[in-house]
């Protein structure tokens, strides 16, 4: 495996996923902005677990455990984030599972926590 190209694979995807986030966001679509924002923060912490491990990453969508795996040294708050953005893959996967009441400036500024966390991860790769 091409560790180089699998980081470059995870890392572009995050970008992406972030971008799309913020489109669906605009539109409205505050579930699937927020859920797209998770899979941007899965995306580049597992292009770190790949440079980390020199593997593929697991199929998981923990976002602290797979910091963890990936062993980054990050903030008590960034870890806090991670931990609650959780609830985002799950309202995203299975919408009927969790109840959020989610308004615009809300999910834009969950938004924000996490483009400011995947800028920390593109600089950390």
């Amino acid at each position: 495996m091409d560790v180089s190209k699998q980081v470059d694979y995870w890392r572009i995807g995050g970008q992406e996923d972030l971008a799309a986030a913020v489109s669906l966001l605009e539109k409205g679509h505050l579930r699937h902005g927020l859920f797209f924002a998770h899979l941007a923060l899965e995306k580049l912490l597992k292009a770190h677990v790949t440079r980390q491990t020199k593997d593929v990453p697991p199929r998981i969508h923990n976002l602290a455990r797979l910091a963890e795996i990936a062993k980054l040294s990050i903030s008590s708050e960034q870890s806090s984030l991670l931990n609650e953005f959780g609830v985002y893959q799950l309202e995203g996967r299975y919408p009927d599972s969790v109840e959020l009441n989610l308004d615009p400036v809300f999910a834009r500024g969950e938004i924000s926590r996490a483009e400011e966390l995947l800028n920390c991860l593109i600089k950390l790769l």
